[in-house]
């Protein structure tokens, strides 16, 4: 946790959950960063959230591990080294607000603990991801279920327009996009991250007011 440089999310990368918010299908990657102070590791302890700014949804994703600078016809393989399992949290009912105004969205994506994550695992290969799904469970109920094959932007197209844009180096790490099926936290939910049947890590949700 303590190597991580700069923390790029992709906005809308499955297409069921732009839908489910009423958002528009994205024609290039939506990018947007969190602060590193926003990234805390799913070890099985109490995380605290705010409660007192409205709904606070939990969005699960796969996140990469950038291993070697990005440089442009380098296959993936060769610049990440490491896959976990992670949630955005995003203030939501601030979030809305924000978009009426046309305002960023830092202050619904980037604050304290947003960035859930658990330890790195070596990358096994796209074609490894595209046969195992990721999901996440609610209090043992599983609430969203995702596999890479579903995204409208691959891992190649994430890289080579993040690089483009911003630049991508050793260090960085990528959220890169959430399922459908996100949903508003309650005080003293336990949240599992599992890889197949395994589980990367877990958390339980405390709600300051």
């Amino acid at each position: 946790m303590n190597n991580i440089c700069n923390v790029f999310c992709v906005g809308r990368n499955y297409r069921l959950h732009a839908e489910e918010l009423g958002n528009e299908v994205p024609t290039s990657p939506m990018i947007f960063t969190k602060p590193t102070y926003a990234v805390v590791e799913a070890n099985g302890k109490e995380i605290t959230l705010p409660g007192d700014k409205g709904d606070v949804h939990y969005e699960a994703e796969l996140v990469l591990h950038i291993g070697k600078a990005f440089q442009p016809g380098i296959p993936v393989e060769d610049v990440v080294d490491g896959i976990a399992l992670g949630i955005d949290f995003t203030l939501r009912d601030v979030q809305s607000e924000l978009k009426k105004k046309g305002h960023p969205w830092l202050p619904a994506k980037g604050f304290r603990n947003s960035a859930i994550l658990t330890a790195f695992r070596p990358f096994p290969g796209i074609e490894a991801c595209k046969t195992t799904d990721f999901s996440l469970r609610r209090n043992g109920v599983e609430v969203q279920r995702g596999n890479i094959q579903d995204m409208i932007f691959d891992f190649a197209a994430i890289l080579q327009f993040i690089n483009e844009h911003f630049g991508l180096d050793t260090g960085d790490i990528i959220y890169t996009g959430t399922p459908a099926g996100v949903a508003a936290v309650e005080n003293g939910d336990k949240l599992a991250l599992f890889w197949g049947e395994e589980k990367f890590g877990e958390c339980i949700i405390a709600l300051r007011r």
